[in-house]
């Protein structure tokens, strides 16, 4: 398999806002320069060779900042002042969107235009190196077919200086790739770097880097640019520097910006859904209970709920059970009479909401858990939900050819694997509880597939120890110092292929032939790492910042591919893009916690994005008519007309835009009558302010339903509507009949055996005023409560009008709820128990 590569216009405009930058530059060839072979007094060594060094830039600064200004305008950026950090400029992509792609192709660009042949890539970690390295190889094909050409590339190794040589001494297209341990760490490797060698004809590498004033390129330069680091990369000497990542700390003369909403509302990367796993509170019990799901009813059949509770068997042992359960499912009398599930009656069962009722009071959500449970409990439903969330996705794309990959970030790599006193690996708690739950869902997946390519395809992945590998960077045995990897099967110990499985071996990854669709990982795949295909992210560990759980979630951002590697993209889907493509996120929070804290970091990454339509939006803006024949420079009288349109179009009210604006967006009606033929520019202005509705995150715990949705007021009124109403409105009267004996027989018979009451119980907690400060009084809690069940009143002497309350809520004859309520056990009244 081989991923296919195609020219896209974001990409292609990023490449161009970098080339325009220095528009004006003479092209030359690589300027031929005099390496110093030698050092010192050796006349062995007193040799010079020919090498190339790129050409400078001809380009004042003055015609430099000219070009970035008209470049900023041109992409809707705020013009830069000065020349900030001189020749640093950059490109700000979202995690998905083919940055490295991106940065390989402006290489092409600027040795087509201008000439300059050496370049260095600079990255923070090995998984981003890895990655890299990787994404050089797989487009050197394609570049080749575009270009006639393809760079030379390798890794910078202080052990391999001879590739370093070749890049001096080549007068074609060279990168190097390095990590910034490699010059930025302490130890002895990164040193040598700095020290004349004798291997290197007693010459220091950093002095030949720099001699060839090489082009710059910082992958993720917030992880890379440190203080030292900033300072050692001044010793490149680079000819300018390029900066490329979703997330920058620092900006530069940014000249193209794709960030995480472009990206979003055009469908460049996956849609997100959240499912959450949560604890809330029940009062009165310690019974668990986990809720799945509720499952709407087919052809109009009972609405359903899938459960786990507690059981107690014959022998006495509680088990906990997986059911698929009715409305007014006892728990109590399920689980055999377990005390703790008392009064717990589910009901009120609402497929829209994805909620049930248990008792009187309490709502439950899917995902959420009552009941008392440790932390392993919430991580194997977390690991339980992440397969099978991917067994849903997998039987939804297997015959379209995309195979399904699923991501677990861990707190610590002893839970997914540990070593004997032999250096043997073995299965640690994550492990053993993957292929615990994995064994008991495939089985269930299979006979529900039997005889169908995707029940086949399930037969030969039953093995349940090579469908998951991890990838930790490297693991050092405590006792012997040793490198080990966790291969495929997690048994040998020196084996490095789950390692270039997953860094290196992407199309392998990518195969139905290859087992492996389970990837667990601690922190080495934050960043840098990313594959098509991985669909679900589980974080059993908690985020430490909310960019580092955004960083996670890019892991899983890119569009998926096919087997023959095509992306599957909105040009080949059309509207069904983000059906296919939806990055499922099981995490241990609430949905609404989860995305509010989403909302909140993509807030602050987006802060330079306005908030509120204004005229002065759209001032010093371009408008392209849509067959992109005229262009429109927008004054400030323009810009107050589009603004006063906006606003009597409806689609505008106090700066925010309004559901009908998004409406007409959704169905291509969006209409200026003054600016007719610039909408499609207005549009692309508009989506550039961030509101709440901007980034939508979806609930995976909510199934799809049309349940419980309001009617759209709106459509009533249509003239369409109205036509079609007017044909198939014909009225009906329908009659019902009751035996008003066997309504009486039924009712008391199902009161008596599915009502059950509570027994309330009471908790005194004693308080002591402590002490008194500014805030007022504090209290401190006393050591002993009280609790009392069974409290009954001496008096209770309230009149109460039961009959009509029920005759009013029942629409029963008095007489009918005399009968029934005569013959209802006598202990169902007790309003105390």
């Amino acid at each position: 398999m081989k991923l296919q590569f195609k020219r896209q216009d974001f990409q292609l405009k990023a490449v161009e806002s970098v080339v325009d930058v220095f528009k004006g530059q003479p092209k030359f060839k690589s300027q031929v320069y005099c390496l110093d072979q030698g050092r010192g007094n050796r006349e062995d060594l007193n040799i010079e060779l020919n090498a190339y060094r790129n050409h400078p830039i001809e380009l004042s600064d003055e015609q430099v900042l000219n070009n970035i200004q008209d470049i900023q305008r041109k992409n809707g950026l705020l013009p830069s002042k000065t020349l900030e950090g001189k020749y640093n400029i950059t490109v700000e992509m979202e995690t998905g969107t083919g940055k490295t792609y991106t940065y390989i192709r402006t290489i092409m660009e600027l040795n087509k235009h201008y000439g300059w042949t050496k370049f260095i890539v600079v990255v923070p970690s090995i998984a981003i190196r890895e990655g890299t390295l990787k994404s050089f190889q797989m487009t050197a094909e394609h570049f080749l077919m575009e270009y006639g050409k393809q760079p030379r590339f390798f890794i910078y190794n202080s052990k391999r200086l001879g590739d370093l040589e070749t890049f001096a001494n080549s007068s074609d297209i060279q990168v190097m790739i390095i990590n910034s341990q490699a010059f930025n760490a302490s130890g002895k490797d990164a040193r040598r770097i700095y020290m004349e060698q004798e291997s290197f004809r007693w010459r220091k590498p950093i002095d030949v880097i720099a001699s060839m004033n090489p082009i710059l390129i910082i992958d993720e330069p917030q992880s890379v640019e440190g203080k030292k680091t900033k300072e050692r990369m001044k010793e490149f000497n680079p000819l300018f520097t390029l900066r490329y990542s979703a997330t920058h700390k620092e900006t530069y003369n940014m000249v193209y910006r794709l960030d995480a909403l472009d990206a979003y509302n055009r469908q460049l990367v996956k849609k997100i859904a959240v499912k959450s796993i949560e604890t809330v509170n029940y009062l009165g019990t310690e019974g668990y209970l986990y809720l799945y799901e509720i499952i709407p009813g087919k052809n109009k059949g009972r609405v359903k709920a899938r459960i786990e509770f507690e059981k107690q068997l014959l022998s006495g042992q509680i088990k906990r059970v997986i059911q698929i359960v009715d409305d007014g499912f006892d728990l109590y009398e399920e689980s055999n009479h377990l005390q703790s599930y008392k009064g717990m009656v589910l009901h009120d069962f609402n497929a829209y909401d994805q909620s049930l009722m248990v008792g009187p009071t309490q709502t439950l959500f899917a995902g959420e858990i009552i009941g008392e449970e440790n932390e392993n409990d919430i991580r194997r439903l977390q690991i339980r939900e992440t397969i099978q969330c991917h067994f849903q996705r997998e039987a939804m794309l297997y015959n379209r050819g995309i195979k399904v990959l699923s991501l677990f970030f861990i707190d610590e790599v002893a839970k997914y694997k540990q070593y004997d006193e032999e250096n043997n690996a073995y299965n640690g708690d994550y492990a053993t509880i993957f292929e615990e739950e994995y064994q008991n869902l495939v089985e269930q997946y299979i006979e529900k597939y039997r005889g169908t390519p995707y029940g086949k395809y399930l037969e030969n992945q039953k093995n349940t120890a090579t469908v998951h590998a991890g990838y930790f960077a490297q693991d050092k045995v405590k006792k012997t110092n040793q490198v080990k990897f966790v291969d495929t099967t997690g048994k040998t110990t020196k084996d490095t292929d789950a390692f270039d499985l997953i860094m290196k071996d992407k199309e392998r990854l990518l195969s139905f032939d290859e087992p492996v669709r389970f990837i667990f990982s601690h922190s080495a795949l934050k960043e840098g790492w990313d594959n098509p295909n991985v669909f679900q992210i589980c974080t059993l560990k908690d985020s430490t910042s909310e960019t580092e759980k955004r960083q996670k979630i890019g892991r899983g951002m890119r569009l998926a591919v096919d087997q023959q590697g095509v992306r599957q993209d909105k040009e080949l889907l059309g509207p069904e893009v983000h059906d296919i493509n939806k990055l499922t996120v099981i995490a241990n929070e609430s949905y609404k916690n989860f995305t509010e804290n989403l909302q909140k970091e993509m807030k602050a990454v987006l802060k330079d994005r306005p908030k509120k339509i204004k005229e002065d939006l759209f001032i010093g803006q371009q408008l392209h008519s849509n067959d992109g024949e005229e262009v429109l420079d927008v004054s400030e009288d323009i810009a107050q007309d589009i603004y006063e349109s906006l606003i009597s179009s409806g689609y505008v009210k106090k700066g925010m835009l309004q559901d009908k604006y998004y409406d007409a967006v959704n169905e291509n009606a969006f209409e200026l009558d003054e600016f007719k033929g610039y909408e499609n520019s207005i549009v692309d202005i508009l989506e550039t302010v961030y509101t709440d509705k901007s980034y939508q995150i979806e609930n995976a715990n909510k199934a799809v339903s049309t349940l419980g949705q309001e009617v759209n007021k709106e459509n009533l009124a249509k003239k369409e509507f109205l036509e079609l109403w007017n044909k198939i409105n014909k009225k009906s009267t329908y009659t019902v009949s009751f035996d008003d004996d066997e309504l009486i027989q039924h009712s008391v018979e199902a009161i008596n055996s599915s009502l059950h009451v509570s027994q309330k119980s009471y908790q005194i907690t004693v308080g002591e005023a402590d002490k008194m400060n500014e805030d007022g009084i504090e209290f401190t809690q006393g050591k002993d409560s009280i609790t009392i069940e069974n409290m009954n009143p001496t008096n209770y002497n309230v009149e109460y009008d039961l009959i009509g309350e029920l005759e009013e809520r029942t629409n029963l004859t008095r007489r009918t709820l005399a009968h029934i309520l005569v013959d209802i056990e006598e202990e169902k009244f007790n309003l105390f128990k």
